[in-house]
């Protein structure tokens, strides 16, 4: 059974900076592509970064340059570090993995319970 368990969230200043933790048990995090999202209040859910089995990342356009996600295998955790935070980064972040382990997942099928990120001005 795979499970994800993210902490890391709070409440910090705009311009502030946030590092996002993701355990991963059921599964070893090096074979797999894995990935955050976040749901701010009243809006869907959305893609915020992608970390390949083969190093690789993607980010979102907006968030590119501000965020950076990686993985420690020995740890089996996903990180996404968040720099020069902004009020409308506010949301709850999730961490997630695919059943499959494409490179590019068309789907991802575990979820973790999330962390609240808020971001006052």
């Amino acid at each position: 059974q795979v499970q994800l368990v993210e902490s890391g969230g709070g409440l910090v200043q705009a311009g502030g900076s946030l590092r996002l933790s993701c355990v991963v048990s059921g599964r070893l995090i090096m074979t797999y592509t894995m990935g955050w999202f976040r749901q701010a209040p009243g809006k869907e859910r959305e893609f915020v970064a992608r970390s390949t089995r083969s190093g690789n990342t993607y980010y979102a356009g907006s968030l590119k340059g501000r965020f950076t996600i990686s993985r420690d295998s020995a740890k089996n955790t996903v990180y996404l570090q968040m720099n020069n935070l902004k009020p409308e980064d506010t949301a709850l972040y999730y961490c997630a993995a695919p059943a499959s382990s494409a490179l590019i997942p068309q789907q991802y099928d575990y979820w973790g319970q999330g962390t609240q990120v808020t971001v006052s001005a």
